[in-house]
This record gives C-alpha cells, sequence and structure tokens, in this order.
C-alpha cells in the first residue's frame, strides 16, 4: 500500500492511437488520488488493475480522480471506477466529457463553417462534422468538482492548479513547489510536440481560440516554475524542461516558416497547405493534421507575415 509522502507511482496504459501509451499516477495525499485514467478498453482496464496491484491496491482504494484534460486516452478510464467517485477538473472539460445535443450541435455548426474556410471538399467536411472521433473510448462520467488557476488540488496538499491552454482548452497542470514536481498532461513530451487541436469557442458565436497561440504562451509559462522533472501523459520523465520547451518552441517557429515559404508560390487555403504538410496522412487523421496547419496559420497571422483573403464563398485563401 502506498504511503503518504513524496512518492508519485506510474502506471502504463495502452491505447490503439499512434501517440502509444498512457501514463496515469497515483499519489496518495488526504486521498489516495489517482491522476488521469487511461482509455476505455479492455486491454487498458487490465493495464491499470495490473498496475494498481504492482502498488498493492485496487480499482475501489482508489479514493478520487483527478484529469489534466479531456481527452479519451486520459478520461476514458473513469468508467472502471465506481459511479460515486469524485472526478475532478477544470470546467472547460466537462462540455466534452458530459455532450450534451447542444454542445454536439454548437460543435458540428462550428466545424461546419470552419471546414468552408479552410476549403475542405464536402466528402472531408462530413469527416469533422461531428465530435471528433473516439467516442467508445471515452466516459460516461461528468466531473464532480472542478478547479482553477492556483487553486490547490484537493486531497492533495502542496499539490497547485496551473492553467495550461493549448492542446485542449481545459489542460492543467499541477505542481508541487516543495520538489519541483510537475504532473503534465500533454503539455510537455519527451518524443513528439502536443497538438495544438482545434476547439470550439466556449460562447457559441465566439472568437476561435488560437491553440498554437496558447498552447506557445503556456510553454512560456512553464519556464517561469522552478521544474525539478515532468511526469508526462505520455512517454519518459522530463528532467531538463527549459531545454525542451526552447526546441518545442523553435521547432514550431520552424514549421510555420515552412508554411510561409509554400505561399510564396501561390495562394493557397489551409486544405491545400494540410496537403503538402502531410501527403501520406492527412486523409486518415484529417482532423490532427488539419489543427497542426491551421495552428500554422494562426501564427504568421500573429506575426502579420501572411494575409487571408475571403472568395464570396467564403473560402480563405492565404499568401505572403
Amino acid at each position: 500500500m502506498i504511503k503518504s509522502g513524496k512518492k508519485i507511482s506510474a502506471i502504463t496504459i495502452p491505447t490503439p492511437f499512434p501517440v502509444g501509451d498512457v501514463n496515469a499516477y497515483v499519489i496518495k495525499g488526504d486521498a489516495l488520488t489517482l491522476i488521469d485514467s487511461g482509455i476505455k478498453t479492455e486491454e487498458a482496464k487490465q493495464a491499470l488493475i495490473a498496475g494498481l496491484s504492482n502498488l498493492q491496491l485496487r480499482l475501489e482504494d482508489i479514493e478520487q480522480i483527478v484529469i489534466t484534460h479531456h481527452h479519451v486516452d486520459h478520461v476514458g478510464g473513469i468508467d472502471f471506477f465506481g459511479e460515486n467517485i469524485p472526478v475532478i477538473g477544470h470546467e472547460y472539460n466537462n462540455r466534452w466529457m458530459v455532450s450534451s445535443s447542444d454542445f454536439i450541435n454548437q460543435y458540428n455548426h462550428f466545424f461546419k463553417k470552419l471546414a468552408l474556410e479552410m476549403g475542405l471538399p464536402e466528402d472531408y467536411v462530413n469527416k469533422v462534422d461531428k465530435i471528433a472521433g473516439g467516442e467508445a473510448f471515452t466516459c460516461s462520467r461528468s466531473l464532480t468538482s472542478t478547479f482553477k488557476e492556483g487553486d490547490e488540488v484537493p486531497g492533495l496538499p502542496g499539490w497547485i492548479v496551473y492553467e495550461t491552454p493549448g492542446h485542449a482548452l481545459g489542460h492543467v497542470v499541477l505542481f508541487r513547489e516543495s520538489d519541483g514536481a510537475l504532473i503534465g498532461g500533454d503539455m510537455l513530451l519527451q518524443h513528439v510536440s502536443p497538438n495544438p487541436i482545434i476547439e470550439p469557442p466556449l460562447e457559441e458565436n465566439g472568437e476561435r481560440p488560437k491553440s498554437q497561440l496558447m498552447l506557445n504562451d503556456s510553454l512560456e509559462k512553464l519556464k517561469q516554475l522552478p521544474i525539478s522533472a515532468v511526469y508526462a501523459g505520455h512517454g519518459d520523465l522530463i528532467f531538463d524542461p527549459d531545454t525542451l520547451i526552447e526546441k518545442r518552441l523553435a521547432s514550431q517557429h520552424g514549421r510555420a516558416m515552412r508554411v510561409r515559404s509554400m505561399l510564396e508560390e501561390e495562394p493557397s487555403t489551409v486544405f491545400q497547405i494540410c496537403q503538402k504538410l502531410f501527403p501520406h496522412v492527412y486523409k486518415k487523421q484529417i482532423g490532427l493534421t488539419l489543427s497542426e496547419t491551421l495552428a500554422q496559420f494562426d501564427y504568421l497571422l500573429k506575426q502579420d507575415l501572411i494575409k487571408g483573403e475571403n472568395t464570396k464563398e467564403g473560402i480563405i485563401y492565404f499568401s505572403k
């Protein structure tokens, strides 16, 4: 049985996605806490049970679940636990977890309009005109309580919430100043950059969140913390986060400059550039590749390095 203290125990859980395994973490504070739960598959459930067993624990011993963000590989496994278990996270995650008919309609309307602006052919519009996949892998729960920037995590004294939007609007990291430990979710990963995933605005007719700009700001925010180790949502521990953050920011700038160079040839839509950036995978991963491509346009527009012009059909063509 885990004793109270500073120990952070990792459990590696398989996923069917290209990103590979996801990490969940067990911490004993005032409450025995699981941070993120993995995906909802039988293979994932058995891995979670085995990981807990290695810690001399059962599913029933976990007293609360804290989530870093709403993506299915981080929340699906909540359904493996009893219906009354507390589930804590940022309030912006709840709309995805509940997926009410109003939100689904808002999501579909938003993506249909955005797909037109990006120049997607109609057959691709149908692929994004729905909640973006993974419904079978997510949980059927909602948050029982929420936290925000600066809050101490309930049941985990010393762990402070930092809002880090970009990969998801409701993404948070948890920081323990006493030893510099950071539970990072998907904010910073050793071997891959987190995707700046497109999300609809919080208000139905609000401005689209600029995920890449938010992600960059969140990375800069992490640099202000005296982090000793990042316990990442995927992959290995990170012991030199500042160096990796600079690498990620430089890499993203390089991708954006590559997009800008493509626009020297002729005015192009987001979809046309997406096809050039990801010629072998865009058909299979249209949502992720469009998110990554649109992110570079948002960055370039913010830097006044490109301009966009609307056609009468509502399609936006970009040029230098």
